[in-house]
This record gives structure tokens, sequence and C-alpha cells, in this order.
């Protein structure tokens, strides 16, 4: 395992280097800004030239993610090299690693990318967890089901994100076709938690170890997709501390270059328990977008270029609210008419159910986050879709 101890100081870039992003959606295109506000380049390597990262980006390598010859040149162009999401092969990130140097490594995307290498890392590093069990077969299965108990959650081990990839079991008459229909095996076996809400912690960590967290939002979801994100978490500033000192240890125990999104459990005994960890900028720190003197996006480029990390500050509250599939994107002209309302779009042409095309960012001052009825009068045309808990 890396070691978590600080480092000296690697030579951070200079201006107009060039920031290499793998991957070529949304928090590519962010990312891509982010770094021209910070006087780097931005090249992107994806599969789609009219993509979002690619309608901002200074360069555009079009490849496949497994194409070595692609990676090779990609790599021979750029200074350094992160990602903005996990559904790629970790020996690209290898492959480039032989080139330039590679922001979060490698070795922490095969982690995070394996739901049981993450469990079993974060189980390992003492970070508390919501049980589990890892089901390899038929007889693991019912060995899962008669430990956990019913209802449990049966998960692929990869590629699972916005709900995809998962079946509740109820009983027992469920357990093999809940087994046959999620693949590939082995797969991971939750248990349920006494559920009191979810919230998330992005923290940033330079070259030089030096750790920034921004304030736990508080999230919410609708059909399994990030609908709204509350920054701060309305929850005890002992729990707050608490789940920053749990993101700061995953962090410094991965030895992280980047920043991570590290989503939490809160049980109704007040107990966090770490659900998963995303190496990369992430849907719900958005809000710091505009809350923030620096956002998420900006440090991300600070840590991966070897810059100074700023404090993590806020200046106002936020409410973040994702705009999703055709039903939010017909309520573009009003949206965008609403004062207050701070609209970020991400250049997708076509408004796919669940797809996620942009979000709102409503900003309140420091300290007055106002209660539910509060943001629902807040969100005004997006109001009546808004605030469920799945």
């Amino acid at each position: 395992m890396p070691s978590s101890s600080p480092r000296s100081p690697s030579s951070a870039l200079a201006p107009n280097a060039v920031i290499g992003i793998v991957g070529g959606g949304q928090l590519g295109r962010m990312s891509a800004v982010a770094a021209a506000k910070l006087g780097f380049r931005a090249h992107i390597l994806t599969q789609d030239a009219e993509g979002p990262a690619a309608q901002v980006a200074h360069q555009v390598t079009l490849g496949a993610y497994d194409d070595h010859k692609a990676l090779e040149a990609f790599a021979r162009a750029v200074d350094v090299v992160t990602f903005e999401f996990e559904n790629i092969s970790a020996d690209a990130l290898d492959c480039l690693a032989q080139h330039c140097p590679v922001r979060p490594s490698g070795a922490i995307l095969r982690i995070s990318q394996d739901r049981l290498a993450e469990k079993t890392f974060l189980a390992e590093a003492d970070i508390p967890l919501a049980p589990w069990m890892a089901v390899t077969d038929t007889v693991s299965l019912h060995a899962a089901a008669e430990t956990l108990g019913y209802p449990f959650i049966l998960k692929t081990t990869r590629n699972g994100y916005d709900g995809k990839g998962q079946v509740r079991v109820y009983e027992a008459s469920q357990l093999e076709d809940a087994f046959a229909s999620l693949a590939p095996h082995p797969l991971v076996a939750e248990g349920m938690v006494d559920f009191a809400c979810e919230i998330s912690v992005m923290v940033a960590r330079g070259t030089d170890g030096t750790t920034r967290c921004f304030a736990p939002g508080l999230n919410y979801h609708r059909e399994g997709i990030l609908d709204l994100t509350l920054a701060p978490a309305p929850v005890q500033e002992e729990t707050a501390q608490r789940a920053q000192t749990l993101a700061t240890a995953i962090a410094e125990k991965l030895d992280l270059i980047g920043i991570m999104g590290v989503e939490m459990f809160i049980d109704r005994a007040g107990n966090l328990l770490v659900n998963e960890i995303a190496p990369r900028p992430h849907n719900s720190g958005h809000w710091t977008m505009d809350a923030c003197p620096a956002d998420q996006f900006d440090m991300h480029i600070r840590a991966v270029a070897g810059l100074p990390l700023p404090p993590a500050l806020r200046h106002s509250d936020a409410v973040m609210k994702n705009l999703v599939g055709p039903d939010d994107m017909a309520l573009w002209p009003d949206i965008i008419a609403t004062p207050g309302h701070i609209p970020h779009l991400y250049g997708k042409t076509e408004a796919h159910v669940g797809r996620k095309m942009g979000h709102v960012n409503i900003l309140f001052p420091y300290g007055s986050l106002p209660g539910a009825l509060g943001v629902q009068d807040a969100l005004g045309p997006l109001a009546d879709k808004a605030g469920t808990q799945d």
C-alpha cells in the first residue's frame, strides 16, 4: 500500500503546460475550464469529437481508451494526466504513466472501480462500512442472505452507477434470479442500514501531502440518480468534522493526488458508514462552483499540476439541482429566467431519459441554508421535481 506520509513538493507545472484528461464528459469539460482559468491547456482523450469536454478543450485526441498507440501519442503530448470517470482500464493508465505522471494513480483507480477491492481496502484501513460480503457463487449467495438478512442489496463489482448494476433482494425466492441477472461475477452483497441520510465529502490532496476538505453536502436521489445536494449538510458539527476526518484518512492511505468524492451514510444512531469513493470530481461537489472561491475542479487541477492548495472555503450556502433528461430540459426557458438560478449546461445534444444534461446552483448567505420549504420555494419551476430520497 502506498505510503500515507507527506512527500517533498514536486515541481509545479508552469503556465501553458498541458493537462491531459482521459474522458470527454461533463466532468472533463468543467476540469478543462478550470485548467484554462489557471493558465493551463487541456488536452482531451475521448471517442466523441463533439462531446462536452471536446467543445472547450485546447486539443483533442480521438481514440479508444485501450488503444495503446493512441494512448502513447496522447501521453507524449501532455505534461500530466488525470481522468474524469472510473470506467476506463487501469492498464491504460499504467501505459500513460510510462511517459508522464498520472494523477490519481492507476493503483487508486483499480481500487475505486471494483466494489470488492474498494470494500476490502476500506475494511483493512479500519474505515466504517455497512455490513457486506463477497458473493462468488450460489453457495456464498445463500450464506450472505443468512448473515445479512432480508432485505439486502446485491451489486456488481464494476460499472455500476446512477442506480445501475444492483438488485434489492427481499426474500429467498428472489436469490437465484437476482444472482443470474447481474454480471460479471463475483458480486457484493450489502446489508441494509438504518438509514437517516447520505452525505458526501470532497477531499483534495496535493503533491506535498496537503489535504483540503470541503463542507459535507447532503444528497437526495430520484430513481437512483443524484437529484439535490444541500451544502453544508444540515448535520451536527461533530458529525461533519468526523466525515471530513474520514475522507482525509482515506485520501492519505491511498496516497491520493487530485480530488476525491467520498459518499457516506449516516444511520439513525448517528454512525458514519462509508459507501464508496470516486477519485475524481463528483456530481455532489458541483455546488462548490458558485459557493466557493476555489471550487472542486480548481482544487483538482491545482493538485494534479503540483500547485499549492488553497483552503476549501465557502462564502455562501448552496443548493445544487441536477437537470436530468427531457423533462427537466423542457423547463429550460423558465429556469434561465428565474432570478437566483445559476445554470450550468454540459453541451449534450440529446436529452435521453436519465441523462444528466446540466445543473443549477442556488446560493444563500453563509449560514442561512433554508429548510425544506425554503429550498422548494427557491427551486421555482424545478420545485415539484426535487427532493425525493430513494
